[in-house]
């Protein structure tokens, strides 16, 4: 019997939906299949605030300019030149028209606000967030007759001497159809597979990302010989506030003080540069290095002078009146104010600059401090605890320009992947504030048109 739908989008955010929106628009039959409920639908989409573009000048909300390659030196940094370059400016250079095809189907944007990492130049905010976007794609694309299921986990994809012919949903359901975009994201949710990568410390890992993205369209994928990319440890992990859920806290949950205070861990002890750069360029190495500390906990400690240098937290700091009162209800050792101590005696003279790499620096300590050092002597002090928060894993599918999946060096012939399930493409570490978003978009809309001009 014939399939009703010409092109199966496996996957509900942002990229699954750029797709399925490309497609449509060439006049293919889509079915979306969100393993979530309606309610969480998205993805880690849902979570989301801004996209990463690149442009020539003023666009939209964006100010002054942001070139491709000032952009793509961003990228390098972040990711030690752990990318593939080709991709990564292809990327790049279509962000810039991607922003006014993103406001034609129903995004809208709002200037950057005040302590959001200082992006306005780099990248466009989502009025409403990214709950907004998601829901703006899906009334964008059932309007033009997609049709969407919920609650439709795939658990197997159907292949034929490397074609691509059905999936299999978990509650029994056999869908055909005509080709294949994959968008499921990565295996995060999958605490097994995490400590098969970690070892038993990624337990204790919070998953800051949406709970249904367990990585078993990408399991299956490989398990069928799909090219992979991407380092099952490498992953875009943030350091997030210890009280926050085990799933789904998302980027409120998120702590952006690090830059301003002194991050110890459970021993007391410093262990990496706090004011190494700018947050949008290093918040997302701070899950990685939280993670390899004793029981994956650190502090971060600050006083009165930096309680509102950054966004809010959903969770009330804890305070005392003096360090060592607050070094107690953290339970901490006597050693920590011996750190506190060395560290603030570190502190030069210079002007402290918030909003931009200031050189204000410690001497003679290491870790050294490099920017934003000041001495921790204002009462009230304050602290976070801070965990491991992992929004999304890089190891997934190889892809090419064309977003086909590759198998044993050759393109499949009708499937594509979009969005987390193969960034690891071009974020092989690291991550740059946005820039997953930006992925989503351009290799979703890529798929979208590359899977319709198959099947038309």
């Amino acid at each position: 019997m014939t399939s009703p739908f010409d092109i199966i989008v496996v996957g509900g955010g942002n990229a699954a939906l750029c797709a399925a929106i490309e497609a449509a628009e060439a006049g293919a039959r889509v079915l979306i299949l969100e393993a979530a409920p309606k309610p969480y639908r998205g993805g880690n989409s849902r979570h989301t605030r801004n996209f990463r573009c690149m442009h020539d000048g003023p666009l939209s909300v964006l100010i002054d300019s942001y070139g491709e390659d000032e952009y793509f030196e961003d990228l390098m940094r972040v990711t030690k030149g752990n990318t593939d370059e080709v991709l990564a400016r292809m990327v790049i250079r279509s962000s810039q028209e991607c922003l006014p095809w993103m406001a034609a189907h129903g995004v809208r944007f709002q200037p950057s606000l005040s302590g959001t990492l200082s992006l306005g130049r780099t990248n466009a905010f989502f009025l409403g967030g990214g709950k907004a976007l998601v829901n703006a794609y899906y009334r964008t694309a059932q309007a033009m007759g997609v049709e969407v299921r919920y609650e439709a986990e795939v658990v197997h994809v159907g292949m034929t001497e490397g074609v691509f012919t059905h999936v299999d949903l978990k509650n029994g359901t056999q869908i055909e159809g005509r080709a294949l975009v994959i968008a499921s994201g990565g295996f995060q949710a999958d605490l097994d597979w995490l400590a098969e990568a970690w070892g038993p410390a990624a337990l204790n890992f919070l998953i800051r990302g949406t709970p249904y993205n367990r990585g078993v369209v990408l399991r299956d994928m490989l398990d069928q010989g799909a090219g992979s990319v991407g380092d099952p440890t490498q992953c875009h992990a943030v350091a997030i506030d210890g009280r926050a859920p085990k799933f789904d806290g998302g980027i409120v949950t998120r702590l952006d003080c690090v830059p301003f205070s002194v991050v110890v861990n459970k021993e007391g002890q410093r262990f990496y540069d706090e004011g190494e750069d700018v947050w949008p360029k290093r918040y997302a190495i701070w899950g990685r290095l939280v993670a390899a500390q004793p029981d994956q906990v650190a502090y971060s400690i600050i006083d009165a002078r930096s309680r509102d240098l950054f966004m809010p937290s959903v969770f009330p700091p804890i305070e005392a009146d003096t360090l060592d009162a607050l070094r107690i209800r953290l339970g901490l050792p006597e050693e920590t104010l011996h750190t506190i101590e060395t560290f603030n005696a570190a502190c030069g003279a210079g002007k402290f600059s918030p909003q931009e790499l200031d050189g204000l620096a410690t001497k003679g300590i290491m870790p050294a401090k490099t920017n934003w050092a000041r001495p921790l002597t204002q009462p009230p002090y304050y602290a976070y605890e801070l965990r491991p928060g992992v929004t999304f894993t890089y190891l997934g599918l190889q892809v090419d320009e064309t977003a086909r999946v590759r198998a044993n060096g050759v393109p499949l012939a009708n499937v594509w992947a979009a969005g987390e399930i193969m960034a690891g493409s071009i974020l092989g570490e690291g991550y740059l504030a946005g820039f997953g978003m930006t992925i989503g978009t351009v290799f979703g809309r890529i798929a979208g048109r590359e899977a319709a001009d198959h099947v038309s």
